[in-house]
């Protein structure tokens, strides 16, 4: 199978989707390396997912999240776990979606385009390993669906990796 995405979106939400998760296994399948898996991830959904300006992961190291492997602009480093909607997706251990960033209370402007945020935790059993983030310049861009899907790709992420071969808090 070709592993690299494709150039352009399908062209409606459901195939996109459809199509990130089938290109996510594919990048996936074989490889245990957490971050050459968490680089190609946030290609995939980068580049399959439309309307984003900002994909990619922060990993929980020393009871913060600390920037991973992504695609966009740069990006704040450090997170603390009482800020923002990644650190209440950490604190929380709950997939955040919000509609309008500037009405969470907290929100960090990495960058001052982002509308609209879905934030999943990646976890191991009951373990934190992180978040999967994803930004967008549109409103409400996220929907129920979207999160479902990207709750499936947090799954197939954690699942494809050896994270003893990541730095993370093993208490996570």
């Amino acid at each position: 199978m070709d592993i690299s995405p494709p150039i352009a979106a399908p062209g409606s939400p459901e195939e996109a989707r459809t199509q990130a998760l089938a290109w996510l296994e594919g990048v996936l399948s074989g490889e245990r390396d957490p971050w050459a898996n968490l680089a190609n991830a946030a290609a995939v959904l980068f580049g399959c997912l439309p309307d984003l300006n900002w994909a990619g992961f922060y990993l929980l190291r020393g009871g913060e999240l600390v920037l991973g492997p992504f695609q966009g602009r740069p990006a704040c480093v450090r997170i603390q776990l009482d800020r923002g909607v990644c650190g209440a997706a950490a604190r929380t251990r709950s997939i955040q979606r919000v509609d309008d960033v500037l009405r969470f209370e907290g929100h960090i402007a990495c960058d001052a385009a982002s509308r609209s945020e879905l934030v999943v935790p990646l976890m191991l059993g009951t373990r934190l390993l992180g978040v999967l983030d994803l930004d967008s310049p549109v409103p409400a861009r996220f929907s129920e669906e979207d999160q479902m899907a990207m709750q499936q790709a947090a799954g197939l992420i954690v699942a494809s990796c050896d994270w003893s071969l990541a730095a993370v808090d093993p208490a996570g």
